[in-house]
């Protein structure tokens, strides 16, 4: 069945959020290392650590550029202040950063050198821990794999669109659904980017889908999912800030052009809060709209595993990620919903076909019921019992079968018995059994297409069957 995720995401979401939260819940660390290792790009670092977030113990995962494809994604005054100044400050800091680098390196015991190409950077891999950075609230305890490069010759800044990312991701170390999962985030993002710039997407080569943090924190995002099999996510809601952020392409009003395009695209719903600043990226968005499989959560679920995400902003409201493995209550009473509609110029046979495209299309349940209309017309009244999912198809179905002009629609909550299907062996072949369970005590429901099959076979009655297939199963 796989796991469901639920994602709070009362502050936002980002890529690095995402990833930390993941990671938080127990998705294989050394996994997602091999994954990012193997990707063929230049210039970054990761850093895997513990930071506090208003108190919080949180799981931070960090992507570090080099200079020359550092973005200043996550430098507070670059993004909504006065940052000339401040720029200069993170390029001398940012030096003192890679230098630092190189000197850590130099003493660590392990080291691995790939042989240099010409024109291209000499790779270094290195892992170390770092007991601690800084104290109370900015502590970080840090493992940190380096993925660094020896300039050899001066390169100009990658631009990369949609096919290149699928050759990169072509290359990586991750599983085929890992992979497709990375490519339908990519697609998405792409989208709206393409959209935005009223451009074709073969055609979309800039920062939010070809930089070298957006491909690491992508990858990761869709390694660790895949290693957590989740299968069901819900997302309620995403709560966006207000203002304007600086991007590669100018100030822009927030929620930016790329996240409001998903948020279209996607039927993703949004709440705005009355706080300044960009809590959800593109690259936050995009993954979102990629994994979603529902918007409401069970009325009633136990919560497996916890994992909050870091971000790397600093806003009023605190940018934490927070993720939970659930598992719903499977005795709890779930909805079902009933369509019902009044027909009295109608033939039998014109109501027994559509009765019988209903089941086609998904109705779990389908009867008519004699009533008398206005006028003391004798008239038939339709009833549908389906889910939420099926009835948009299948008042469609009504409308176009039958002379109805108006459907009504009805939400209600039923109480089911835990159940499962058990095929049985007979002497006259094999019939379908519905189990259902009340405490300790177990009722067989043969099905019936199954006791038809047997009639036919053996020339016993349906009853007889009917009973030969409940004590065959009884005898299992």
């Amino acid at each position: 069945m796989g796991n469901t995720l639920y994602l709070e995401c009362a502050a936002g979401i980002s890529g690095d959020m995402m990833v930390a939260a993941l990671l938080d819940l127990g998705a294989d660390k050394d996994v997602l290392m091999k994954a990012l290792n193997s990707i063929p790009a230049k210039g970054f670092l990761v850093e895997i650590g513990r930071v506090k977030k208003a108190g919080i113990d949180c799981c931070d995962f960090r992507v570090i550029l080099d200079e020359q494809h550092e973005n200043h994604d996550h430098d507070m005054e670059y993004l909504h202040g006065h940052f000339e100044k401040q720029l200069e400050e993170h390029h001398e800091e940012h030096h003192h950063h890679c230098r630092e680098w190189q000197t850590d390196q130099q003493q660590t015991d392990y080291q691995h050198k790939e042989e240099a190409q010409p024109n291209c950077h000499n790779h270094k891999h290195n892992h170390k821990e770092v007991q601690q950075e800084g104290q109370g609230e900015n502590s970080r305890s840090v493992h940190a794999h380096f993925h660094t490069h020896e300039h050899i010759h001066t390169h100009t800044h990658e631009h990369r669109g949609i096919q290149e990312i699928r050759q990169i991701l072509k290359q990586c170390s991750m599983t085929k659904n890992a992979g497709n999962l990375a490519e339908r985030i990519f697609q998405i993002l792409a989208e709206a980017e393409a959209k935005a710039h009223n451009v074709l997407i073969e055609q979309v080569h800039f920062h939010e889908v070809g930089a070298i943090d957006s491909i690491v924190d992508i990858v990761a995002a869709a390694v660790c999912l895949d290693n957590l099999e989740i299968h069901q996510v819900i997302v309620p809601k995403l709560c966006e800030g207000t203002g304007t952020v600086r991007c590669q392409h100018g100030i822009l009003p927030v929620p930016v052009p790329a996240v409001a395009n998903i948020l279209k695209a996607h039927a993703l719903k949004v709440e705005i809060m009355n706080v300044q600043g960009e809590f959800v990226t593109p690259t936050g968005a995009a993954i979102v709209a990629a994994i979603r499989t529902g918007d409401r959560l069970p009325k009633e679920f136990s919560i497996k595993e916890i994992g909050i995400g870091a971000g790397k902003r600093n806003y009023e409201r605190p940018s934490i990620l927070r993720a939970m493995l659930i598992e719903a209550n499977l005795k709890e009473k779930e909805l079902i919903y009933k369509l019902e509609s009044n027909v009295d110029d109608c033939t039998g046979e014109a109501l027994g076909y559509v009765m019988e495209r209903l089941f086609e299309a998904g109705a779990r349940d389908v009867h008519y019921m004699p009533v008398f209309m206005k006028k003391n017309r004798p008239a038939w009244q339709l009833n549908v019992i389906c889910k939420k999912e099926d009835i948009q198809k299948l008042e469609q179905i009504i409308f176009q079968e039958t002379t109805t002009i108006g459907i009504r629609r009805m939400e209600m909550e039923r109480t089911v018995l835990e159940r499962e299907l058990e095929t049985v062996c007979t002497p006259y072949g094999q019939a379908v059994v519905k189990k259902c369970r009340i405490g300790q005590q177990i009722r067989l429901y043969p099905e019936y297409d199954s006791v038809k099959e047997i009639c036919k076979q053996s020339g016993l009655s349906f009853q007889e069957a009917y009973e030969m297939i409940v004590a065959r199963c009884r005898e299992r």
